[in-house]
């Protein structure tokens, strides 16, 4: 892409593999997750989160604002928490009630995290289990050194292809 340091995508050189981004996606601490209010304003809020079955799964409490915002309109982006690497991720939570997802997330939290909580925690009646499936993904890797910064996009090969300075990965 002239002007941004980024070879054509038609060279198929300076590629990411989609396994660069999915890592980062898995080890995340935590998420930044922005959601809109009824009027439109931003909402931005931390979670922790698991990245499992090419989608990215957090918890919320049912009263909490960003769980309202998603159950009004599933429209969000989520982030990892490395400024230098970051992913970020834009699709649709959908709430999740199937007690097999429950279970999966629940066991790779208390994993990831080094917790023990138990299946009283994902109680949909109190608690909502939210999967984004990612509809748009934009990476930013970037050279301490050099500044350098790439954006990549997966094609139906798994592989990336550098567009921009932050752009993207398209997955439907």
């Amino acid at each position: 892409m002239p002007g941004y340091g980024v070879v054509a995508a038609d060279e198929r050189t300076g590629l990411l593999p989609w396994s660069w981004a999915e890592e980062r996606l898995r080890i995340s601490h935590d998420y930044w997750l922005a959601t809109s209010y009824d009027d439109g304003r931003p909402h931005v809020a931390a979670v922790w989160g698991m990245w499992l079955d090419a989608s990215l799964w957090f918890s919320s409490s049912r009263g909490s604002r960003k769980a309202r915002n998603l159950t009004r309109d599933p429209r969000c982006t989520i982030t990892t928490d490395n400024a230098w690497e970051p992913v970020i991720v834009e699709g649709e939570a959908e709430a999740v009630a199937d007690e097999r997802w429950l279970r999966a997330v629940l066991d790779a939290e208390n994993e990831k995290y080094d917790t023990d909580y138990g299946m009283d925690m994902m109680d949909p009646a109190s608690n909502t289990l939210f999967r984004i499936r990612p509809a748009r993904v934009f990476v930013r890797p970037t050279s301490r050194r050099s500044g350098f910064r790439s954006g990549i996009r997966p094609d139906t090969r798994s592989r990336m292809k550098a567009k921009s300075s932050i752009t993207c990965c398209w997955f439907r």
